[in-house]
């Protein structure tokens, strides 16, 4: 926030409120969705593991609806039905085969996008398997690397740790963002992130995964702190990743799936960079024991 001189209730330079905080959207509703979101995941994943694959493949399902209006909007037209298909048989395959499969599934994948697109002749031919390939690494190929980390004995805990540390991120930079915020991190990707606000998300991450790691992994703290610090950066990049998209597309936000977030690719973005990250860290730190 700037020093200024504005009185108070009159905006200032940034347009911000001397003794108000604009969020930028409906913080109560905005809350009460993720609260429910997060009570799906935590009974997914408790309940039984199978039943967060499932609400998984949703996820995926509801994100490849929104990523495809939007690249239609620039008639980018994708191979939708090789990308649903394949990215089930992704997510599938890694929580029951592991990596090999997931690799192979991806492979086929890839070589259905390619030839789905062949009938419409060569016109805009490598722009749409350009960006079928990109739907399919973005969404079900990051998204898999969450099966793998399931499928260990201990998956649930390693799943809450990712989740948790991520969230952190989020919050840590909101709110110092907000309180604090002045020196812009991308101000022409991202103009509301600043290094004031990426600050106190590596905190928050450090502190997060110091505890997720410590008491539900039985990992060392400097382990956790040192996973909030790789997923600090990765769920930073995730984020500017999805504004660079968004702003190359044209729109403010991928839907209106979730109330006071936007489109469930909204709330994903930091998730998807963020989880082959926590599974390469965590596979390091606390090996997985498979059943």
């Amino acid at each position: 926030m700037a020093s200024g001189s504005a009185a108070p209730g009159r905006p200032d330079e940034n347009g911000m409120r001397r003794g108000r905080v604009n969020t930028g959207r409906n913080l109560p509703v905005a809350v009460a969705s993720g609260v429910a979101l997060g009570a799906l995941v935590l009974v997914s994943l408790f309940w039984e593991k199978s039943l967060f694959v499932g609400v998984m493949t949703a996820a995926f399902a509801i994100s490849l609806w929104e990523l495809n209006r939007a690249l239609t909007g620039r008639d980018i037209r994708i191979a939708v039905v090789p990308i649903a298909v394949g990215g089930v048989g992704i997510l599938v395959g890694a929580y029951v085969g592991g990596a090999a499969a997931l690799s192979g599934v991806l492979a086929m994948t890839f070589v259905a996008v390619m030839l789905w697109r062949l009938p419409r002749g060569a016109t805009g031919y490598v722009r749409d398997v350009a960006a079928g390939t990109f739907v399919t690494a973005y969404l079900p190929f990051l998204i898999a690397f969450w099966m793998l980390m399931l499928a260990a004995t201990d998956g649930a805990e390693r799943i809450i740790t990712f989740i948790v540390v991520t969230i952190c991120s989020d919050i840590g930079g909101y709110f110092a963002g907000i309180f604090a915020g002045r020196r812009k991190m991308a101000p022409t990707i991202s103009p509301k992130k600043t290094w004031e606000g990426f600050a106190g998300s590596t905190a928050a991450c450090m502190i997060g995964g110091a505890l997720t790691v410590g008491l539900l992994l039985d990992g060392s703290y400097w382990q956790g702190a040192l996973l909030g610090v790789a997923i600090v950066c990765a769920a930073t990049l995730g984020d500017l990743i999805e504004s660079m998209v968004k702003r190359d597309l044209g729109i403010k936000d991928m839907g209106r799936f979730l109330p006071g977030h936007g489109g469930l690719l909204d709330r994903l973005d930091s998730l998807l960079i963020s989880g082959p990250v926590a599974w390469l860290m965590l596979t390091a730190f606390v090996p997985p024991v498979l059943p």
